[in-house]
């Protein structure tokens, strides 16, 4: 099996140039994984362990974090509510599904993300509990407990022909 190389700052561009609108791109070459936007790259880890950036699971709950302190403070600030700080702390782990209605098999896992948000600041109770309503909304969270239809296709040709 031939060594995996290092990506070339070069490579990294040329990839970034090639992405379209709405598109990002993970480069990887066995020793190096580098996550693009467009306009950020970031270095991730997964199979290595030589803890090259955040694995694709804490990056995924990084994103649903961002996504709902976002949409928290976006309310809040429409509502003039006194929030001062959020914290968002999220982990992702399966769990048994004892009473799974729709399985044949009564040991079936499922997956599990548990979003634990702090609010800082002088809130009244009603107010707290609306804007933990309020997080179910943000759209990573809804697009993470949708149906989700993920395509994979093969080659770059296919990146422009893919509906937005």
């Amino acid at each position: 099996m031939p060594k995996a190389k290092r990506l070339h700052s070069d490579e990294i561009a040329a990839v970034e140039r090639s992405l379209e609108s709405g598109w990002v791109a993970a480069v990887e070459t066995g020793s190096d994984q580098v996550l693009l936007d467009g306009r950020h790259r970031v270095h991730a880890d997964y199979v290595d362990g030589r803890e090259g950036g955040p694995d694709p699971y804490e990056l995924l709950l990084m994103s649903l974090g961002a996504s709902t302190s976002t949409t928290l403070r976006t309310y809040a600030r429409r509502e003039h509510l006194p929030l001062e700080r959020i914290i968002v702390r999220l982990s992702h782990g399966s769990v048994h599904a004892m009473d799974c209605a729709d399985c044949d098999v009564r040991t079936v896992m499922i997956e599990r993300v548990v979003c634990a948000i702090e609010l800082i600041g002088p809130l009244k109770e009603d107010d707290r509990r609306h804007l933990l309503e309020i997080a179910e909304m943000c759209p990573v969270h809804r697009t993470l407990a949708s149906k989700l239809d993920v395509q994979t296709v093969l080659g770059a040709r296919a990146v422009s022909s893919a509906p937005a």
